[in-house]
């Protein structure tokens, strides 16, 4: 009779199965692109997947009313700007281009400059017309005052006064003579003196004349010299006279040759606001100094009196500066063309944001003016749309508030920081307000706007409008394809190769890993344009037409390549057991749990041992990273979730008396997040039952106080991290992690362990419960409470609950024995 030979009994499956290999990356077909390269594909109408940001971008630029200036808010990498203005350069294009501004010379008031608007484009041309206009004044004035008839009534003037001088001291004279005496021009002056037959007579003679004559002669003399003093003293009155009789003659000329240079240039700008009061006051100032304009003048009429006004030359003569026209805004060669303006300001300062006024030096002093006056983004803007990085702004002192200001007045102040700071300031002009219609859109990331939002009570006053742009797209079939040209547009907008299909499959792939989620696409179009210069790259060395995955995926092993360093010395340190991580065997109270490392662009998973010690206590669990200040806030939360968890759970109407204390092994830094809650707890079940966790398996994972396993971030950093280091020890087939079942839709592993994973080298498994997870990990059934309310022997519950009652046990008779002893109550 033939012997029967005993087969070996199966082995018991898992309570969880692993994940298939089709769980653990979602793959996208080249196939299913009809596309021979992305260069056929037509660009995107829309922006995508941003329907939410546009319409609150329509909203926030369709509304007139002040406060509906728009912050933009979005993820590090989403080219807001870019997409922004996009919108707005089809909006603008359906505006009217604001009007021009210009300073000009405010003759009443120097030190403050008269702003004015013009139509659109025609600043230019008026500067040009007044230049126009004083270089022909110069010359019709010269050619006036040098023409006959000026010539003519000027030597009739000056004649007049002569002929008037002449008859006065040829009367006096004669006057003179008929009284023995005559008046003679010394050169100390006028005199008079007594002539006998036409001839002065002398001392000696005078004195042998008769007494009664000298007396006559004497008495002839006062006479004489009295009316001579008379004479002379209306002179000036009378030289006052011709000097005014001149200077009606030069006004007259100077009018007349100002308003025959004017005419065209009133005319043109006939109807401008303000145009005809400055036309009146300049030629007012011109006809007041028209000396200046003539090279040699010899008029009696001139007053060469200083000119008050600009000091700084420009062109031939200083003096003329007070005649040129600041242009500040000026529709002509704008970038936008005949559009509303569309202004960034990439360093928004308070004198980049509302403008300056500019000194120079000269004698050691520092002098300004109108001419100096320098626009602000403000002023380039006005009418249009401002763009600004909101962070930018804050940084900038004074910038913030000078914003707020100009929206709440709605015009623009140039001010300077030096009056803020009270600091010393050189003598200054005050520029005339210029009135202020904008819509600003600022740019931040989301913890901005919720801190301004919290922070400043006038932020809402001012941004009523919030655009919110999304960081991922939902991945489907159709959305791919749309993803494609989008890819596509991208390329060619960055001036890089197309991508074959195979190279749009490798970046859909790789967008949806940095989406972290296997559903979602990611909309950083920043990163995905690097990814695409890097890819160019390779594709060009190997000297390929179009990109493909292969190049995809030599620049994303190349960027790990190159910030790689940090985590291998971390995988050195484990691999040496300079760090102690086990990935075999069984230990009561110890597991591997995962956590992610984060330094800039820098991520990746980093495995750590965890261990639990139970003793004797008042039911207190002890987190040693928050005793001494490692631990944040979120994983302190996760430590009392899990006591409360065992609190709830385990030996109702039994007061817990056990002591217990966690630790991160070997942990240098600081431990936050509740992502190893579920670990812990892990550790401190095998503590209290006392039985051992493998230490093949790595954990991660939230728990609540229901003991369900909850979703963790970083999932596939973690996975890939204790992946590494089992690969680099070798993989048995017994190792795996363990991650909550909710996070089986975020993974998008590499294809090292997704292929590791097929052979059965490596495993995944998805816990939705703690008692699944504990069953998996000690081999041990955990145990539902029966009816009896009791869980069933031998399972972990069981043993967890025992271990909790026969410590209660234990505490209550110690306290007795105490007491019986005349120790007194240990509560």
């Amino acid at each position: 009779m033939a012997k029967k030979t005993s087969r070996p009994s199966p082995k018991p499956k898992p309570v969880v199965a692993p994940l298939a290999p089709a769980k653990l990356r979602r793959t996208c077909d080249p196939a299913r692109f009809a596309f021979k390269s992305t260069a056929e594909l037509k660009p995107p109408k829309d922006i995508l997947g941003q329907a939410r940001a546009i319409d609150a971008i329509e909203l926030g630029t369709g509304i007139s009313h002040d406060g509906f200036n728009l912050f933009v808010l979005g993820a590090h990498g989403c080219d807001m700007q870019g997409a922004v203005e996009e919108l707005l350069q089809t909006k603008a294009r359906r505006q009217e281009p604001p009007c021009d501004w210009v300073y000009l010379y405010n003759f009443a008031a120097p030190d403050k400059p008269k702003a004015m608007c013009l139509p659109a484009g025609k600043a230019v041309r008026f500067r040009a017309a007044m230049e126009t206009m004083v270089a022909d004044i110069r010359a019709t004035a010269k050619a006036m005052f040098e023409a006959d008839e000026y010539q003519t009534r000027r030597r009739s003037i000056e004649s007049g006064v002569k002929q008037a001088q002449e008859s006065a001291f040829s009367e006096l004279q004669q006057k003179a003579q008929e009284l023995g005496t005559a008046v003679l021009h010394t050169p100390q002056g006028f005199g008079v003196a007594p002539i006998k037959e036409g001839e002065v007579l002398k001392p000696e003679e005078f004195k042998a004349l008769p007494q009664e004559e000298k007396d006559r002669i004497e008495q002839a003399i006062r006479t004489i010299q009295h009316e001579l003093e008379v004479m002379l003293q209306g002179m000036p009155g009378l030289m006052t006279e011709a000097r005014r009789s001149l200077q009606k003659l030069d006004l007259e000329f100077a009018n007349a040759a100002i308003a025959h240079v004017s005419g065209d240039l009133e005319k043109a700008f006939s109807g401008v606001e303000g145009m005809r009061a400055y036309l009146d006051a300049v030629k007012a100032d011109l006809a007041e100094n028209i000396y200046m304009f003539l090279a040699s003048p010899e008029m009696p009429g001139q007053v060469e009196a200083e000119v008050t006004g600009p000091v700084q030359p420009q062109g031939d003569d200083p003096r003329l500066r007070r005649y040129a026209v600041n242009v500040v805004v000026s529709s002509d060669g704008a970038p936008n063309g005949r559009a509303a303006p569309i202004v960034k300001d990439e360093r928004p300062s308070l004198a980049n944001l509302v403008g300056r006024v500019e000194h120079q030096s000269q004698m050691g002093a520092l002098i300004t003016d109108f001419t100096l006056i320098k626009p602000g983004s403000l002023h380039h803007a006005n009418g249009g749309y401002l763009l600004i990085d909101a962070r930018k702004l804050l940084m900038q002192p004074f910038a913030w508030d000078a914003l707020k200001r100009s929206l709440k007045t709605n015009r623009i102040t140039i001010e300077s920081a030096t009056e803020y700071a009270g600091m010393f300031s050189p003598v200054s002009l005050e520029p005339e307000p210029i009135p202020l219609s904008v819509k600003v859109v600022l740019f931040g990331d989301h913890m901005l706007y919720f801190m301004l939002a919290a922070q400043d009570p006038e932020f809402s006053e001012f941004f009523k409008v919030e655009a919110e742009f999304d960081d991922v797209l939902k991945r489907a079939r159709p959305m791919e394809t749309r993803y494609a040209a989008w890819i596509g547009a991208l390329a060619a907008c960055n001036n890089v190769r197309a991508l074959d299909p195979g190279g749009v499959a490798a970046v859909i792939e790789h967008s949806s890993r940095m989406a972290d989620d296997s559903e979602r696409l990611s909309l950083r179009d920043e990163h995905i344009a690097d990814l695409l210069r890097e890819a160019d790259y390779w594709s060009n060395k190997a000297g390929r037409r179009l990109i493909g995955a292969c190049d995809i995926e030599s620049a994303i092993d190349g960027r790990k390549r190159r910030s790689d360093r940090i985590r291998e010395r971390q995988m050195e340190a484990i691999e040496r057991d300079i760090v102690s991580v086990k990935t075999s065997g069984a230990v009561i109270g110890q597991i591997n749990g995962l956590s992610v490392l984060s330094m800039g662009d820098i991520r990746f998973g980093k495995p750590s041992r965890v261990t639990a010690r139970i003793q004797m206590g008042s039911g207190k669990v002890v987190d040693i990273e928050r005793e001494v200040a490692l631990g944040g806030a979120l994983h302190s939360k996760g430590v009392l979730i899990l006591s409360s968890f065992i609190t709830s759970r385990y030996a109702p109407g039994v007061p817990l008396s056990f002591g217990a204390s966690l630790v991160f092994e070997q942990s240098y830094g600081g431990v936050d997040g509740d992502s190893a809650s579920s670990t812990e707890l892990y550790a401190l079940l095998s503590a209290l039952s006392e039985l051992p966790i493998k230490q093949s398996f790595a954990v991660t994972g939230s728990v609540s106080q229901l003991g369900e396993v909850q979703t963790i971030g970083g999932v596939n950093d973690k996975i890939e991290g204790y992946f590494d280091l089992c690969a680099s020890r070798g993989l048995s087939g017994e190792q795996g992690v363990l991650i909550p079942h909710s996070n089986v839709q975020h993974l998008m592993l590499r294809s090292d362990v997704v292929e590791a994973c097929a052979k059965g080298k490596f495993h995944i498994y998805p816990i939705r419960t703690i008692d699944q997870g504990i069953e998996l990990l000690t081999g041990v059934p955990a145990g539902k409470r029966g009816r009896n309310g009791k869980f069933p022997d031998g399972s972990v519950n069981q043993k967890v609950e025992q271990r909790l009652i026969g410590l209660a046990d234990a505490r209550s008779s110690y306290g007795k024995d105490r007491e019986n002893n005349g120790n007194g109550d240990t509560a």
